[in-house]
């Protein structure tokens, strides 16, 4: 296999007639499903823990770095994606450009960190929900988002796209209404009580500005990473648009910039009305900022405030569980589709779902019920430092495979004019990728709880390495030829 066959897009995109997927999400749908990922569980619940154990800037300044993460990985997944536009997406672009090995890994790690991530949305929905019925167990609305969950998945690609887009425009409409009322609280604030007030949650008799340590913020860069979980996912969802040559640009370039202001908005007025003591991973700080900020056109405050917001994230917490199954399913679809797995899982239904790569999926996010077995928080915190990490070794892999997949198309003698969209400031933009993920994986290392996901998912990743050697020619997957011109790139 020469080097003009491996870059070869028509070999490498796979068409409706060969692979059954139905290309109905467009441009609309996956500008959504990018709000839709990324706006969860991590922005809407997890910031009121990094708020409590960073303290305020400290979870700025942690925002910030993983905006500047995230923002560097999608710029390689839009060149990357929008050259090969395919369902596997990383797994794929690993298994292309680094090695089959690593992308067998990406494909089951990637797997790994959205059925935990489907299970903690169910979780949150739980916690949510108790503030209306506080008698009823939480399982019992786990059950019940899984249902939920499975009927937008398991019908028509058109089907999910089209919930996903509504459940995202709720929170979306949700987050900017946010940032502006708190916008105009904060202007209030300064007129009742002076402009050093906006601060006065930032700096601490004990500690300054950092009451925990320098550490402690390094640390929450990795649980940070979790929020930013989810934009990602069209990668994955290109593989089922129409025009995705000319829509994923588009997409990368109307999400990035608004899903960082959005972030970091969001984090600046929760820490300017919600004192670090009164900040918790339990209860969502959105609804607690909402019930004591004070406006001038509403001195009893919002009027049912917080049964409004308990709703808008609940919404939100659906929406993101309901891509993650999405992203879930398509990886062990592309596992199988590529013969690395057991081929009834690329089988689809009539409506060109892949049926028992969903089916798989879901019954493995059910681990979120034995979390009422065990201590809720605890449990929690150490599934999203294992969705984190698997999360940052996704993202690493797909700034490795641009870096490669460039650098190849430029040897083979090709123009970078003729590329749907390229990538700027190769290879720096790769650069600071890595280094992003690695300040994160360092820092998250001094945390003890932490330190128990990296570990749990190290264990993991070798363990698929070991699975692909073992099974690497039970299905029929690549010829040898195939494997040595990959391994020798």
């Amino acid at each position: 296999m020469d080097m003009k066959s491996i870059l070869s897009r028509e070999q490498f995109v796979i068409t409706p007639e060969k692979n059954g997927l139905v290309r109905d999400i467009k441009l609309r749908h996956l500008l959504m499903i990018a709000f839709g990922g990324a706006i969860g569980t991590g922005l809407f619940v997890g910031t009121g823990g990094n708020i409590a154990s960073a303290g305020p800037l400290g979870t700025l300044i942690a925002y910030a770095i993983g905006g500047v993460i995230i923002y560097s990985v999608m710029l390689s997944l839009g060149e990357l994606a929008s050259y090969f536009p395919h369902t596997g997406s990383f797994g794929d672009y690993a298994h292309r450009f680094i090695g089959p090995a690593t992308g067998y890994m990406i494909f089951w790690l990637y797997w790994l960190g959205w059925v935990i991530s489907v299970g903690i949305e169910y979780i949150a929905v739980g916690f949510l929900m108790q503030y209306w019925f506080p008698s009823v167990p939480v399982y019992w609305w786990v059950i019940g988002c899984v249902v939920l969950i499975f009927l937008l998945n398991s019908f028509s690609v058109k089907v999910f796209a089209e919930s996903e887009f509504v459940l995202s425009m709720i929170k979306t409409i949700a987050v900017i209404a946010f940032i502006a009322i708190g916008f105009v609280a904060i202007i209030y604030h300064i007129y009742l009580n002076g402009f050093g007030a906006v601060f006065a949650n930032f700096y601490f008799e004990k500690g300054g500005l950092f009451p925990n340590g320098v550490q402690v913020v390094l640390g929450t860069i990795l649980v940070v990473i979790f929020a930013f979980t989810g934009t990602e996912i069209i990668g994955v969802a290109v593989g089922e648009t129409k025009n995705p040559s000319q829509v994923m640009p588009k997409a990368i370039k109307a999400t990035l910039a608004r899903i960082v202001f959005f972030f970091i908005g969001s984090v600046f007025i929760i820490s300017v009305f919600l004192p670090m003591n009164d900040s918790t991973i339990t209860q969502s700080p959105f609804v607690s900022v909402l019930e004591r900020i004070e406006l001038p056109f509403l001195k009893g405050g919002i009027p049912y405030v917080a049964s409004v917001m308990n709703f808008i994230i609940i919404t939100a917490l659906i929406s993101t569980a309901n891509s993650g199954l999405y992203g879930a399913s398509r990886m062990i679809y592309g596992l199988s589709e590529k013969k690395m797995y057991f081929p009834i899982f690329a089988k689809l239904n009539k409506r060109g779902t892949p049926i028992f790569a969903l089916y798989l999926s879901i019954i493995f996010s059910l681990v979120a019920l034995f979390t009422k077995i065990f201590a809720p928080e605890a449990v929690i915190e150490a599934l999203i430092s294992v969705v984190s990490f698997t999360v940052i070794i996704v993202w690493a892999s797909v700034s490795i495979s641009q870096y490669i997949f460039r650098k190849r198309y430029i040897a083979s003698g090709k123009s970078l004019k003729d590329l749907p969209y390229k990538a700027p400031f190769t290879p720096l933009i790769q650069i600071i990728g890595l280094l992003g993920c690695l300040i994160g994986i360092i820092g998250a290392y001094f945390d003890p709880q932490q330190r128990i996901g990296i570990w749990a998912t190290l264990v993991y990743i070798i363990l698929c390495y070991g699975v692909y050697f073992i099974t690497k020619d039970r299905f029929g997957r690549v010829s040898k030829g195939e494997e040595d011109v990959l391994a020798s790139r």
